[in-house]
């Protein structure tokens, strides 16, 4: 339901917005400990998808990156990145935070933000991911600079909460502007990627 009201009307997340932030504020002490976020197995196909982002990203962006385990992927994989993850749940990304440890250039960084509003200029990122998150296509969009990536990674394919087909991110993408690129699997899990064209 969750999914259909992120992609096909955007218009409606307001009225889930609550419920959602506050279930996953309950959710998040030993949140790692009952997904397994950030194994191997989790972060599998994000870690795929990102073999095809060319050239390496100067700033990305994880949206719904609940602690963080995402958005550190990114860090590692592409280490001249500045990395930023943002998650609507405060306790989400109070543990986040509390992962990164002495980051004295604030390379990566966390912050409490919606995903259908975000926090950002125009044109800021030159990838924007997604691991078992529904995307906000206008969003992604808008905050996404010409010629830069969009990821939507599922942990464990169509078996993942909020899992949103290949066919249905082709077309909610395709309508704010950004041309599908690449779909692949790693391990139990799935990816989608698209392209914004430079011009």
């Amino acid at each position: 339901m969750l999914n259909r009201v992120v992609v096909r009307a955007p218009w409606a997340w307001p009225l889930v917005r609550g419920p959602m932030t506050r279930f996953f504020d309950r959710a998040a002490p030993g949140w790692d400990q009952r997904t397994s976020a950030g194994s191997a197995e989790h972060l599998a196909p994000l870690g795929a998808a990102l073999l095809h982002v060319k050239p390496a990203p100067e700033r990305a962006l994880e949206v719904g990156t609940g602690t963080g385990a995402g958005a550190l992927l990114l860090a590692r994989e592409f280490p001249q990145a500045s990395v930023r993850g943002v998650d609507v749940s405060e306790e989400m990304v109070g543990a986040a935070k509390a992962k990164v440890g002495l980051d004295p250039e604030g390379r990566v960084a966390f912050r409490v933000a919606d995903a259908a509003d975000l926090p950002y200029e125009d044109d800021s990122f030159d990838l924007v991911a997604h691991l078992n998150m529904p995307p906000f296509a206008a969003e992604v969009a808008r905050v996404l600079r010409p010629g830069g990536h969009a990821i939507v990674a599922s942990s464990w394919g169509a078996a993942t909460p909020f899992y949103t087909p290949n066919r249905t991110l082709d077309w909610t993408f395709a309508k704010h502007g950004i041309d599908p690129l690449s779909t692949g699997e790693a391990g139990d899990g799935t990816f989608w990627i698209g392209r914004k064209p430079l011009s």
